[in-house]
């Protein structure tokens, strides 16, 4: 019988195979063909034990099967659904449109699986053994499952559409020629792409992906020491949360509320660098407990994100940078266990509104974290965490970290300059702590009255008579700049009380100049 004859019968063509004749049969009646022996070891797909002819179809009956194959039986939906089977050949789907329902699990494939430009309504392989998927460009109505599978040359999936969910939850992906594990630059997917506990051996790269609810890649272990990156995700766009954070390992579900009490978790970890710029994110970037492992030139970049909440709750780095460029977030969620040291994290443009810290992270880290991030002194880093200190009522921290910004700029100027803010800080402490003007006047008003006591009474200043002499209000004069009381014109003062008057006039005008300075500070900044 020639191929193709007899086939809208349901007749079976004349040069089946037994296995690919019992394969034929089930897709009519739409029940799941399995050709396990029995014995795990030998069905293992990922193992060494080999699998005969009983247990091997060809990839070009598959194919005729999907794209053209016979009608299903009285009362049943065709479909195909295989256990257990090894497929030789190389499955080429590429541009064809396959309506019946495709689910494999635990086969092997000899060759590599073609559906560029294909259209399915869902395919699920589950843990089976694959030595490359190309998908690019493929369109399903419904779900791409591809859970505990193997890839051994990669996975393309650029410009794909997956209607639903996209899942590769603890799939084993190597990379392919180019360094690329998973290729998905472009993709859509309308709900969510779920990659928990995937293990990748190569760059995972999701340039302009959209993700219509969320992107888990909890638990997962990204190994990239071939180049630059592990995930490189720039403008990438996730309605909902990104979640890099620790999966519980045994559970039935992977992906939802916390482990229960003494469930055995598995962190994300990834060894290379990861690129999140321009990224958009509907509710959070999760980070918790996450472990990174760069080289010096690596970095976690998340410059220009934009996400209402960023709960940066990871493992210090050792190594490598973070950057934060430009970020735009509503919530940093943090811990100071979480921020690298100086040198290695870099946040010019960082904007955030609320902080909301996990755990210990008093105000003197706080400022450390801010110094870490300006290797040069820049004010906008000071100013952004006394705004946000300020909204939420602490108005002693914010002063504390204009003072602290001072400080730091203090350090750039000349030395004249550098001798005037030391004068500034010991004095009223750049006009943020008012009150050790009055605690200086004080000092130096008890201190000149008593001088002026001990000195006796001066000459009055001509033909004045003999008014009475008053060496507190005669001090106080002196120490008030603008203010006159009218006692310096009354007396002559010669020798120590002379330089002693002329010590108290300068030390006025120095404390006054400072209040006025630190005033205009407070006024400017409200």
């Amino acid at each position: 019988m020639t191929e193709g004859a007899g086939i809208r019968d349901g007749d079976l063509p004349d040069d089946l195979t037994a296995a690919e004749a019992g394969m034929w049969q089930a897709f009519r009646n739409g029940s799941v063909y399995d050709l396990r022996s029995g014995d795990g070891a030998v069905d293992d797909p990922h193992g060494g034990h080999p699998w005969g002819p009983a247990r091997t179809v060809r990839a070009r009956i598959v194919c005729w099967l999907l794209l053209d194959g016979p009608p299903a039986l009285a009362g049943r939906v065709a479909a195909l659904k295989l256990i257990g089977v090894h497929v030789s050949g190389s499955l080429d789907l590429a541009g064809g449109s396959v309506a019946p329902y495709v689910e494999l699990q635990g086969c092997r494939f000899e060759r590599e699986v073609l559906l560029p430009e294909a259209r399915f309504t869902t395919v699920r392989l589950v843990n089976c053994s694959v030595p490359r998927l190309e998908a690019a460009r493929v369109h399903t109505e419904g779900d791409l499952h591809l859970p505990r599978c193997r890839f051994h040359n990669g996975i393309r999936l650029t410009d794909a559409h997956i209607g639903t969910d996209l899942l590769l939850n603890q799939a084993v992906v190597y990379r392919d020629r180019t360094g690329r594990s998973i290729a998905a630059d472009g993709m859509t997917v309308g709900q969510d792409l779920q990659a928990e506990m995937l293990e990748s051996f190569g760059e995972v790269s999701l340039r302009s992906a959209q993700v219509g609810v969320s992107l888990s890649l909890r638990g997962a272990r990204l190994r990239n020491p071939y180049t630059r990156l592990a995930l490189n995700a720039p403008q990438l766009t996730v309605e909902r949360t990104l979640y890099l954070s620790p999966a519980a390992v045994g559970g039935t579900q992977l992906s939802g509320t916390t482990p229960a009490r003494g469930t055995r978790i598995q962190r994300f970890e990834c060894q290379g660098g990861v690129r999140l710029d321009d990224g958009r994110f509907g509710d959070a970037v999760d980070f918790e407990r996450a472990r990174f492992a760069f080289t010096d030139e690596q970095e976690l970049s998340l410059r220009r994100v934009q996400v209402p909440e960023l709960r940066f709750l990871g493992e210090r780095p050792q190594r490598g940078k973070v950057v934060l460029s430009g970020a735009r977030i509503v919530n940093l969620v943090d811990r100071a266990g979480s921020w690298p040291g100086p040198g290695n994290l870099h946040m010019p443009g960082f904007a955030y509104e609320n902080l909301v810290p996990q755990g210990p992270f008093p105000l003197t880290e706080r400022l450390a974290w801010v110094a870490a991030a300006t290797a040069e002194y820049h004010p906008e880093p000071y100013e952004r965490l006394a705004a946000v200190l300020r909204a939420g009522g602490e108005d002693e921290d914010a002063r504390e970290v204009l003072l602290a910004k001072q400080r730091r700029r203090r350090e750039t100027l000349p030395p004249a300059a550098k001798l005037w803010g030391y004068a500034q800080d010991w004095t009223v402490a750049y006009g943020y702590r008012p009150g050790r003007a009055a605690v200086w006047m004080a000092v130096l008003w008890a201190a000149g009255s008593i001088a002026f006591a001990r000195a006796g009474r001066p000459q009055t200043g001509g033909n004045i008579g003999e008014p009475p002499w008053n060496p507190a209000l005669f001090a106080l004069d002196l120490l008030l700049p603008v203010v006159d009381l009218g006692q310096v014109g009354l007396w002559q003062l010669h020798g120590r009380r002379q330089w002693l008057a002329a010590a108290l006039i300068l030390l006025g005008w120095i404390l006054a100049t400072t209040v006025a300075a630190g005033a205009t500070r407070l006024l400017r900044r409200g």
